[in-house]
C-alpha cells in the first residue's frame, strides 16, 4: 500500500494523519474544501483535490488510483446537527466499492459507545452523526477499522495497543478499540 486518500486533511487530526503518512513515505491525495488551510510545508508533497465530500465526482477524483482511504471528517467548531460526515462517508464508501478499493480507516468519537444521555450535551449532535457513520461501516463489506480516540493530542507518538472486547479503566465496554499506550 503506497497511495492513500485522506478526507478531512485540513483539520487538527487530518494534519497529523498527513504528516504521519508522509513520514512513512506514503503518497497522499487529499480532498479539501480550502487548499489554503494546508500548511506551506505540504505544498508539492501531496496531491490536492479541491472539492467537497458531498460531491460524488470530487470523491471519485480523490480516490482514483489510491490503495486505501483515511477518513477524519469533522465539523471544526460547529457542534450543531449535521449529516455531512455520515453522508460524506457513504459517498466515500460507495466510490471505494465501485473502484474495488477496500481498505478504510475512519476516526470516530469514543462517545459512540456511551449511552446518549451520558454524552455531554454539547457533543450529542456530532455523536449522533458518528453513530450514523458507524452503522454505515458495519453494513459495509470493506476492510475497515474505526479508531475511537479518547483524546487526540499533538504529542509525539508513543505507540498503541489494540484490544478487543476489553474495558480500559474509565471507559465503557465496546467491541473493539485502539488505545493509546501509557
Amino acid at each position: 500500500m503506497k497511495h492513500i486518500a485522506v478526507f478531512g486533511a485540513t483539520g487538527t487530526t487530518g494534519l497529523c494523519v498527513v504528516k504521519c503518512a508522509l513520514d512513512k513515505g506514503l503518497k497522499v491525495r487529499a480532498l479539501v474544501r480550502d487548499p489554503s488551510k494546508l500548511p506551506p510545508e505540504y505544498a508539492g508533497r501531496i496531491a490536492v483535490v479541491k472539492g467537497d465530500v458531498l460531491n460524488i465526482e470530487d470523491v471519485k477524483t480523490t480516490l482514483q488510483g489510491q490503495d486505501a482511504a483515511i477518513v477524519v471528517l469533522g465539523t471544526r467548531n460547529d457542534l450543531g446537527p449535521t449529516t455531512t460526515m455520515s453522508e460524506g462517508l457513504k459517498n466515500i464508501m460507495a466510490v471505494m466499492e465501485s473502484m474495488r478499493i477496500n481498505i478504510l480507516s475512519v476516526c470516530l468519537s469514543l462517545f459512540l459507545f456511551y449511552e446518549m444521555e451520558k454524552v455531554p450535551s454539547v457533543y450529542r449532535e456530532v455523536t449522533a452523526d458518528h453513530r450514523r457513520m458507524f452503522r454505515a461501516l458495519e453494513s459495509s463489506d470493506l476492510h475497515w477499522v474505526a479508531v475511537n480516540a479518547a483524546h487526540i493530542t499533538d504529542d509525539p507518538p508513543s505507540g498503541y495497543t489494540t484490544r478487543h472486547g476489553e474495558r480500559t479503566p474509565g471507559t465503557p465496554a465496546c467491541p473493539s478499540m485502539i488505545w493509546p499506550s501509557s
